[in-house]
């Protein structure tokens, strides 16, 4: 038997109010400075807070007394418009009709319209074994795209680890639609981490286009080089200096190695994080690695229906999803500290 709360605007302010509070869980509502209203949902490992009007990104996580975020100067999230306006997130969902650096012809946002749009609705549903937060956002255009869009966010009674998902639907009774979906998960960069993939190494492929906002140094210029000679997978974090600017690897076809994969990064001698995903619904992956004194992140996976190229380039790579009149696709990523 499960309880439902609807979360609405109005119940948020800049001081903190326990909303419920069992012996499994705590759910906190407050709103930030800059007017964002957040979620906290705790349980006996740690908490999680989650934003459900903006996107329902997850802004904190933090478990067994570790911040799994990444470094960055935003200290609260911001109201804006795309991603760039409020980069502070541990998570947010990359698309749906575009995702990733847009090409030089494309025309949509870093990372599309989605992580942090106006979401219409937010409700919680309580059990005794988990805690739900979920919201929901029509997008409508006239003579253009229509989609229904409902993300959640599950945490788990006595877990460390937590699920993401992300419904959509094509409203349109009449043209198809199109998808580009990212999970975008931000940990942060821990030097001398170990990283493991039940995926081939001979899977990747060092991202060789530099996006405007790359600056190349020569140091990283001779890295980056060295790893395309060896086609090499960076899968050790000892080195810091030679993750500025960023360096990205492509994974593809991953549904040609493995039904589940399984993405790790051993922080340190006592914490571990992973990355699940089935890769019928994500045969794609992305790395991220940056270390410089403002961001410092690791995203060792990042699920991912194409490329993070933009909408041109999924569309001549044939990677872009076509959705049918009222088709949906359902996405699923658990995450989190995991031994």
């Amino acid at each position: 038997m499960s309880t439902k709360i609807y979360l609405d605007k109005e119940r948020f302010t800049e001081q903190h109010k326990v909303l419920l509070e069992n012996d499994n869980f705590t759910v906190t509502l407050f709103k930030y400075p800059s007017d964002v209203a957040a979620v906290k949902l705790q349980n006996s490992h740690g908490y999680l807070i989650v934003l459900p009007f903006e996107g329902l990104m997850i802004w904190d996580a933090i478990f067994d007394g570790t911040n799994l975020k990444m470094k960055t100067p935003f200290t609260q999230p911001k109201k804006g418009v795309q991603i760039s306006d409020s980069y502070g997130a541990f998570q947010f969902h990359s698309g749906l009709l575009a995702n990733g650096n847009p090409g030089p012809e494309d025309s949509h946002y870093p990372h599309g319209e989605f992580p942090v749009c106006d979401m219409d609705a937010s409700q919680l549903v309580i059990s005794d074994e988990m805690i739900t937060i979920k919201s929901q956002k029509e997008y409508i255009k006239g003579f253009g795209d229509h989609y229904f869009a409902e993300p959640t966010v599950t945490l788990f009674k006595n877990q460390t680890w937590f699920d993401i998902n992300m419904t959509v639907t094509n409203m349109s009774e009449v043209d198809d639609m199109p998808l580009q979906y990212l999970v975008h998960l931000n940990y942060k960069f821990c030097q001398d981490a170990i990283l493991t993939q039940n995926i081939p190494n001979n899977f990747f492929n060092l991202r060789l286009s530099v996006p405007d906002h790359i600056k190349p140094t020569r140091q990283w210029s001779e890295f980056t080089k060295k790893l395309v000679t060896n086609k090499q997978l960076v899968n050790d974090l000892s080195d810091p200096k030679h993750f500025n600017p960023e360096i990205v690897y492509f994974g593809d076809k991953l549904n040609t190695a493995v039904e589940n994969a399984e993405f790790s990064m051993k922080m340190d001698a006592g914490h571990q994080v992973k990355v699940l995903f089935n890769t019928k619904e994500f045969p794609n992956v992305t790395r991220w690695i940056l270390n410089n004194p403002d961001n410092q992140v690791a995203a060792f996976a990042l699920p991912a229906t194409c490329r993070t190229e933009g909408r041109l380039a999924a569309q001549k790579a044939g990677t872009l999803i076509w959705l049918k009149p009222q088709e949906t696709r359902k996405f699923h990523v658990r995450t989190g500290l995991m031994s």
